[in-house]
């Protein structure tokens, strides 16, 4: 995870971009995970552990509605946490994370239900976020398990996003240097 962190935070550094996180069943690893690379403070610029379910409306901007009929556990909550926390704390790009890490179930979501999401940064001329995704996880074992399997992913999302990017505009570079369209 150590190694997804630290390539995660060489590309944006790279690339002069900027990351903030949000969280929720993880409580701060995500956070920790990226924090542990040395040089993080190039890209990193905080955080917003948003447990519970009001402060997802509050600080992170999800769409109250939305949480009072499908909980804090839904794909488009995740989406929403990672633009609301990309916009709030004035990064390029925005993750997040919900999900039920146990040991119970929550909002009618069984233990292991998680959704992981990136926000990109608004494409140059419409001003909508460019790179978004959602991923939706089944995750088996216990909380620890679930936690650490949360963060392991909402990086390696963020890192396929970042190097899929990042070939896209190499591509882009060598097709113009080669003379094409």
């Amino acid at each position: 995870m150590t190694s997804t962190a630290a390539e995660v935070l060489r590309l944006l550094t790279v690339r002069r971009e900027t990351l903030a996180v949000a969280e929720s069943l993880t409580g701060g690893l995500v956070s920790a995970a990226i924090t542990a690379a040395p040089g993080s403070s190039k890209a990193f610029r905080g955080s917003v552990t948003a447990y519970a379910t009001d402060l997802k409306h509050r600080l992170l901007g999800v769409d109250a509605t939305l949480l009072d009929q499908q909980g804090a556990v839904d794909p488009q909550v995740a989406a929403q946490m990672a633009d609301g926390v990309r916009k709030a704390l004035g990064a390029d790009w925005g993750i997040s994370t919900t999900g039920v890490a146990g040991p119970e179930p929550q909002d009618g979501r069984p233990v292991g239900t998680v959704y992981v999401a990136v926000a990109g940064p608004p494409a140059a001329h419409s001003g909508v976020s460019g790179g978004g995704k959602v991923s939706s996880l089944r995750l088996n074992g216990g909380r620890t398990e679930i936690r650490m399997e949360s963060v392991r992913s909402v990086l390696a999302l963020l890192l396929e996003e970042l190097a899929g990017e990042q070939a896209g505009n190499e591509r882009a570079q060598d097709t113009e240097q080669n003379g094409g369209t």
